[in-house]
């Protein structure tokens, strides 16, 4: 099995890209169970946080070269198939992570490249170690930057450096990927996996419905004016108190004592 998917007592769906051999590059399957995973996690109220890693010295080396249709072009290629694959393919998880109701964090272990490097830009909480290496190849391949990096990017890092990445190939390496805005934290290599480990269980045991409405708020930011924006934020806190939630946290605010919210 090339991904493993797990959901444990503390509420987080744990996705593992197990094929260390390839630089766990995504094949076809990997990348239709990572969907999969995704969607079903967003309708299983059990969990309440995902959380993405991968195995070996590297977290992912984008897709697995035979699993694309750039393999094939050349005389006769149907540049049709490249869009629609991208459609069906890389773009829906990174669609479905970015657009998922409830928080993410990526265990960034090593090296990311393109895809890969998107797979956990696209979460909420990314954690990198000293060796972790996010990496662009797009332009010495002659391609266009993909799996939603155009727009994911710019978002995190800015237009000036984003283009730099793309256009000009440049990695980022260890607590630079902090520095420079790709990445949450930092830690030691040991470290890696508990560290974001523990904030996912943090945030699964939060109130899960309005942490995925403020997520939706603020992802939405940048295409949204503040007439929408405020309008949209409402309608999301009418949501939110209706919520079970929110009456444990001011019960809990009332009493003095921690909240022990439910995710409802």
């Amino acid at each position: 099995m090339t991904v493993r998917v797990e959901t444990g007592p503390d509420h987080v769906c744990r996705i593992t890209l197990d094929r260390p051999e390839a630089k766990n590059a995504l094949s076809i399957e990997m990348r239709d169970t990572i969907v999969s995973a995704v969607r079903a996690a967003r309708q299983d109220d059990d969990v309440r946080a995902l959380l993405i890693t991968g195995t070996g010295d590297a977290f992912c080396a984008g897709m697995d070269l035979t699993a694309s249709t750039v393999s094939e072009a050349g005389q006769g290629f149907v540049t049709r198939r490249t869009s629609e694959a991208l459609r069906v393919g890389v773009q829906s998880f990174i669609r479905e992570l970015w657009e998922l109701d409830k928080p993410t964090v990526a265990a960034v272990n090593g090296t990311a490249v393109g895809p890969g490097a998107h797979l956990a830009l696209a979460c909420d909480f990314v954690f990198v170690q000293p060796r972790t290496r996010f990496l662009w190849s797009f332009a010495k391949w002659g391609l266009v930057v993909d799996a939603g990096g155009a727009y994911l990017l710019p978002r995190l890092v800015g237009l000036p450096r984003a283009k730099r990445m793309v256009m000009l190939g440049e990695g980022v390496t260890g607590a630079d990927a902090v520095a420079e805005g790709l990445a949450y934290k930092c830690v030691e290599a040991d470290d890696l996996l508990a560290e974001a480990g523990a904030l996912a269980a943090q945030l699964a045991g939060g109130p899960t419905r309005s942490i995925g409405l403020s997520k939706q708020l603020l992802n939405a930011s940048f295409e949204t004016d503040l007439a929408h924006s405020l309008d949209l934020e409402g309608a999301f806190q009418s949501l939110a108190t209706t919520s079970a939630d929110l009456q444990e946290g001011m019960a809990a605010f009332k009493e003095k004592r921690p909240p022990n919210f439910t995710g409802r």
